[in-house]
């Protein structure tokens, strides 16, 4: 329950129809409210900040013009989405946000009738508001409105662009609402990124051209033929006058901007004229992250996601981490930088996550050897193969739940033609309260069909780094490494880095009774698990798989052969992993014997801290202890 706040307005405010009864002029303090608000939740229940601080205005004028839940508003990413939660029935509910049970980190149909599309990776919400928006058309809903929200970062994703060339050709009546803050998660790149900041356009024209055509079809001159045409005559005269063409007008698609993002009244008022104009719109606005906290506003990266602060001061509580052992992101990113110094055939590859991977390590040594390419993961990978295919060696780091998107790439573009690339899967397995759409828990399976990948994890630092090293060794192919979000298990994690077999995984413990078969660092809790199993008077072995292709023959046999009972952990879904593997080894191979599964099961898995998630999957030292020690195991 949160503590009662001597706000005047946000007080009664619990869902958009009552911002519906204020007046305009009182929206500029419910802003300052809830801005407020926002600021005082996040502080102490860490989440996705500067994004959500920089459409408070926004997110008001859209509830108060538009008839919510009625009207459709798809947001994209979502990371922009806590007024909106706010203000849609769950600001009692909010100080949950993103804690295990309580509500969901990202907008979800399942959790509100406001929430009208799941949101988690961007650049979708184009395609999925023009699919709302022809199915309203097709059902006869002519009164309900469709308004999508992205951000300047997610325009530059592909897929963002499939949406737009798919909206000019097809009946609707949608508008997209551009969220221009000149930033992302690190700063947007590209063409389009300053493409949107000098563009420019007139509102007193817009209005006007409004108010023309109204008479026009009024008066039945004008019909939707010649309406289309004179658009575009117009639009060609527009961009000879200005010396600069609209991309968006010239695919047909309305444009009104560049306007202040944080003037809410100019906002409403616009959207009020626009809500009814026909055919696709865009509204162009440019908005501050992190707008109203002075911290935010001049470091807008650190503040995407910065943890516990001072409200007042500004100063973030950042926990010392002396001795303790290091982020395998940032293992990755030191590593890296070593390897490049080392191969000068070596470059870095990302999409719009330099400093999430710690790439950011090597860019800042090597600028010149270092890709973000924006929100693109497929284009990450094809990108990499073109430069593999010339004899340079990328390492491409993405998430591991984005490189869903880049798999057709993976397939296509690298493993066919069997390039040098190295793929490096961060966050893989359970991530924690990021919840299911961020969750990197199907790679190992996606991935195991793919012919020419060999596909490995790591169970501590110095594995990484040998791995990293090994992938980069001539002719080795392509070559994917997955690890997890959060550290390791060594302080002096620093080894001189040495080549490892393919296909060579490794006897940790021998054992007689069960045989534990594990891949990456979830590896050091199965250890655990054995360890306390052994005092109830089991005798276990323990191999650490590393590879999940190729399988490492030699170890599975000596498996088969003297065990009865094989149990396999994983952090990744147990359909198609490496379990699925296992079982498919044994009988290909004549084994009979009896063979355990842990790992997420075949649901989507909540958001929660790791460790809680580990406990419901029962992938935890108890879960993983308790099937050992199981009469039938």
């Amino acid at each position: 329950m949160r503590d009662e706040q001597p706000y005047n307005l946000l007080n009664h405010i619990f869902y958009p129809e009552d911002i519906r009864k204020l007046h305009a002029d009182q929206l500029p303090e419910l802003c300052k409210e809830l801005r407020r608000d926002i600021i005082k939740e996040l502080a102490d229940n860490p989440g996705h900040f500067a994004s959500s601080l920089g459409v408070v205005e926004l997110t008001i004028a859209l509830h108060y013009v538009f008839n919510t839940p009625y009207d459709r508003i798809v947001w994209d990413v979502g990371h922009q989405a806590y007024g909106h939660k706010i203000l849609t029935g769950r600001k009692e509910a909010f100080a949950t946000n993103r804690k295990f049970r309580g509500i969901r980190p990202f907008p979800s149909p399942k959790e509100s009738e406001y929430d009208s599309f799941t949101c988690g990776h961007a650049s979708n919400s184009i395609s999925a508001g023009l699919g709302m928006a022809v199915a309203t058309e097709r059902k006869g809903e002519k009164d309900r409105h469709v308004v999508v929200v992205i951000g300047d970062g997610s325009m530059s994703g592909g897929l963002a662009f499939e949406g737009l060339n798919n909206a000019s050709s097809t009946p609707n009546n949608m508008l997209i609402i551009l969220n221009d803050n000149d930033i992302s998660i690190d700063r947007s790149v590209g063409g389009m990124k300053q493409y949107l900041f000098n563009l420019t356009s007139s509102n007193r024209y817009n209005q006007l051209r409004f108010r023309l055509s109204k008479l026009l079809f009024k008066a039945g001159i004008l019909n939707d033929e010649r309406r289309k045409a004179l658009i575009r005559f117009n639009n060609s005269l527009k961009s000879m006058v200005a010396r600069q063409q609209n991309i968006f007008e010239g695919m047909n698609i309305r444009y009104f901007g560049p306007v202040d993002g944080h003037d809410v009244r100019n906002i409403t008022r616009i959207l009020k004229d626009i809500k009814n104009l026909k055919g696709p719109k865009i509204l162009h606005l440019h908005t501050t992250k992190g707008k109203g906290f002075e911290p935010a506003e001049k470091e807008a990266t650190l503040w995407h996601a910065p943890g516990k602060f001072d409200p007042e001061t500004g100063e973030r509580y950042i926990a010392d981490t002396n001795g303790m052992p290091p982020l395998f992101q940032d293992v990755f990113g030191h590593t890296l930088v070593e390897l490049a110094a080392q191969n000068d055939k070596i470059v870095g590859v990302t999409p719009a996550m330099t400093s999430g991977c710690s790439m950011n390590l090597l860019m800042d040594r090597m600028p010149d050897r270092t890709f973000d390419v924006g929100i693109a993961e497929g284009h990450a990978v094809t990108f990499s193969g073109g430069m593999a295919i010339d004899g340079l060696h990328p390492f491409c780091n993405i998430y591991s739940s984005f490189a869903q998107r880049a798999y057709d790439n993976i397939i296509h573009d690298v493993a066919i033609q069997r390039l040098n690339v190295t793929l490096c899967l961060d966050r893989a397995g359970l991530v924690g309260e990021d919840g299911p759409t961020h969750h990197g828990v199907f790679d190992l399976a996606y991935l195991r069909p793919v012919p020419n990948l060999t596909i490995a994890s790591p169970m501590n630092e110095h594995e990484l780094r040998n791995l990293m090293y090994t992938s980069q060794l001539p002719d080795k192919g392509p070559f994917v490494i997955r690890y997890p979000r959060g550290r390791g298990m060594l302080v002096d994690w620093r080894n001189p880095m040495e080549e490892i077999q393919t296909g060579k995984g490794r006897k940790l413990k021998d054992g007689m009774d069960i045989a534990v078969l594990s891949i990456g660092p979830i590896g050091n809790i199965a250890a655990k698990a054995i360890a306390r199993a052994e005092k109830k008077g089991l005798s276990i072995a323990h191999y650490d798989l590393r590879f999940l292709k190729p399988l490492d023959a030699e170890l599975l046999h000596e498996a088969g052969r003297k065990f009865k009972t094989i149990v396999t952990v994983e952090d990744g879904v147990i359909n198609g992993g490496m379990g699925s593997a296992i079982l498919e080894f044994m009988s290909d191979n004549g084994y009979s014997l009896t063979i355990k599964r842990i790992g997420v099961p075949d649901t989507f898995i909540e958001h929660g801290s790791i460790p809680e998630l580990y406990e419901l999957c029962g992938m935890n030292e108890e879960g993983i202890l308790k099937q050992l020690t199981t009469d039938n195991c």
